[in-house]
């Protein structure tokens, strides 16, 4: 769970925005305009889908990170802690998919109710 402090709906509302959750995701949907920067925030374990192609900077423990990304994309983020800015010349959309702990005793790999 991300404490809500470091909460990127919390940190940045006006760029991150919650379109699903349940006791195992979190769905946020992240836009932004060139210039737009975050501030401090985390995430857990998560899948990001790219809306569209963009380019930014990513800031962690003073490393920055150049990426550019086309339309499409889907990657896997381990938990990570950052700052970003959109460094392109177009806006940015993306949906990440933020992973929960499943309930105690939940079986691995199950594939529906025993």
């Amino acid at each position: 769970m991300v404490l809500e402090s470091h909460d990127p709906a919390t940190t940045d509302p006006e760029l991150y925005r919650v379109i699903f959750e349940n006791d195992r995701v979190r769905v946020l949907e992240y836009r932004d305009r060139p210039g737009d920067r975050t501030h401090p925030h985390r995430h857990p374990d998560s899948v990001m889908y790219t809306m569209s192609a963009f380019r930014r900077r990513v800031s962690a423990d003073g490393r920055h990170v150049d990426v550019d990304l086309p339309a499409g994309e889907v990657r896997w983020l381990s938990a990570q802690e950052h700052l970003g800015e959109n460094t392109g010349r177009s806006a940015s959309h993306a949906i990440f998919i933020e992973l929960k702990d499943g309930p105690p005793g939940s079986p691995s790999g199950a594939l529906g109710p025993s």
